[in-house]
Parts: structure tokens; C-alpha cells; sequence
């Protein structure tokens, strides 16, 4: 893979269809401060509209996935001026929450360690979660006196039901990858060693897929919970009066009538 741009806290790489976004704060375990933030908009922003990219692929380098928020970053210093939270909350992450589960493709996590705060949030925003057998989550707001932001409070109840989630919320206790798989919070969880394999495959099948179909499965799921069963059937009947009229359905027709492997273009 080639990489594209510089970044001083991201790095971005494309191929196959495929942009590969690794948070590359290493030694701080990649938790964000408010340059990382930027870094990853312009990125998002590149991915959007680069006519190219059909999946995105997330994951961090070294040891962690997201530690969270960097406390040290002085957005969030608790200092004596006792900073406003949901401002940063409101200006920062739930852009990036907002962007990840509206974006027009796929997103796999590939979880390469721990997801702490709202590193795990970021993690549950995505709509694949792919994870190493070491890799853990931890809801660590409570221990720093705050609550689940960054959409965990929706993404963790829906997915675990109320009292698993409330649980860890109120405990912020470790929550391994296989428990997390065995609880249904995730899809699939690989070897250590596997990982980097295994959500590269998956993502590049995904990138080869009719990508203005995923993205809209992506949305009607993402907002079922949203409306009663009358609306969702009718956010389904318009969906497919526009995707019936799209390249990618015709050729996956094609494909079946004939008995061949389809090739999509994502239009």
C-alpha cells in the first residue's frame, strides 16, 4: 500500500477499494487530542469524495486500539477553570460518531487491543467490529466521574440489552473480546496474529460489493430503531425504487442469469 498524506497522528493508506485509517499515537496509547480530531475530518472528508475508496477500515497501531480522550490535552485539562466537556464532546466526537455511521460504505473495526472510552464508542460506531483474541473494552467514564458520551449509552444498550450495559457502565469493568463476541457486541473476534489478515480480506470484499446498496442497508438498520414497523417498510420500499434503478443491480442480475462472478462499480 501506498501512502497518500502525511499526518502527524493518523496514518491513511488506500488500495482495492480499500482506505485503511490507523490511529498513530502509539505511545499514548492513541488517545485523541484535538489535532488527531482534525487530522481524522480531513481524512473522512478525502474518503468521502475520492471517487475511489468503497470500505473504510479502521484500527490503531501498537498495542491499544483508543484510550479514549488524552486527559492531558488541554481541551479537557481539570483545571482550576473546569472545562466545559459538552462543548468538546459536542464539537469533536459526535461529529466523528455522526460521520462513521452515516458514511456511504462500509466500516470495519479491526480491533487490535484494548477500546477504552471513548475509543470504545469510536470502536461501536463502526458497523463490523473485527477483533483481536487480546483486545478488551472498557467503559472508563464512571472512573473519571462522567457517563458514557460518544454514543456508547446507545450503541452498548441496543447491542447488550440494559443490564449487561448498564453494568459496565456503572462498573467499568474489562470486557474481553471473546465475552464481547459471546455477548453479541461484536462480529468475530481472530487471532492476534490474524488480525491485520483477516479485516484486510473482509474489507476488501466489502470494497468489491455494490457499495450504494450497503449503504443503504447500513442506514436503514442504523435508523430502524427510529421508527415503527409502517415507516421502515415504506424506508424500504423507496430504497429499493432507487436502487432497482442502479448499474449494480442490473449487472448483479446479469451475473446470476448467466451464472458468473458479478463486477460491481459501487453505482
Amino acid at each position: 500500500m501506498q501512502q497518500e498524506k502525511t499526518y502527524l497522528n493518523i496514518t491513511l493508506e488506500k488500495n482495492n477499494g480499500v482506505a485503511k485509517l490507523t490511529l498513530n499515537r502509539p505511545d499514548k496509547m492513541n488517545s485523541f487530542n484535538v489535532q488527531m480530531h482534525e487530522e481524522i475530518r480531513y481524512a473522512l472528508d478525502d474518503i468521502a469524495t475520492d471517487g475511489e475508496s468503497r470500505c473504510l477500515l479502521l484500527t490503531g497501531n501498537g498495542r491499544g486500539f483508543c484510550a479514549g480522550q488524552d486527559l492531558g490535552d488541554r481541551a479537557v485539562t481539570a483545571d482550576d477553570a473546569r472545562p466545559d466537556l459538552g462543548l468538546s464532546v459536542e464539537k469533536y466526537y459526535n461529529p466523528l460518531i455522526r460521520r462513521l455511521t452515516g458514511l456511504k460504505m462500509p466500516v470495519i473495526c479491526a480491533l487490535n487491543g484494548v477500546a477504552a472510552g471513548a475509543g470504545a464508542s469510536i470502536a461501536m460506531a463502526c458497523d463490523i467490529v473485527i477483533a483481536a483474541r487480546s483486545a478488551s473494552f472498557i467503559l472508563s467514564f464512571c472512573k473519571v466521574g462522567l457517563i458514557p458520551d460518544s454514543g456508547s449509552s446507545w450503541h452498548f444498550t441496543r447491542a447488550l440489552g440494559l443490564p449487561r450495559a448498564k453494568a459496565l457502565a456503572l462498573l467499568g469493568n474489562k470486557l474481553s473480546a471473546e465475552k464481547a463476541e459471546q455477548w453479541g457486541l461484536i462480529y468475530q473476534v481472530v487471532d492476534n496474529e490474524l488480525l491485520a489478515d483477516e479485516s484486510m480480506t473482509l474489507a476488501e470484499h466489502l470494497a468489491s460489493q455494490p457499495t450504494e446498496a450497503l449503504a443503504n442497508i447500513k442506514r436503514l438498520m442504523n435508523s430502524s430503531f427510529d421508527h415503527s414497523l409502517h415507516e421502515q417498510l415504506e424506508r424500504e420500499r423507496d430504497a429499493m425504487q432507487h436502487l432497482g434503478k442502479s448499474d449494480d443491480y442490473k449487472e448483479g442480475v446479469a451475473a446470476f442469469m448467466e451464472k458468473r462472478p458479478a463486477s460491481f462499480t459501487g453505482k
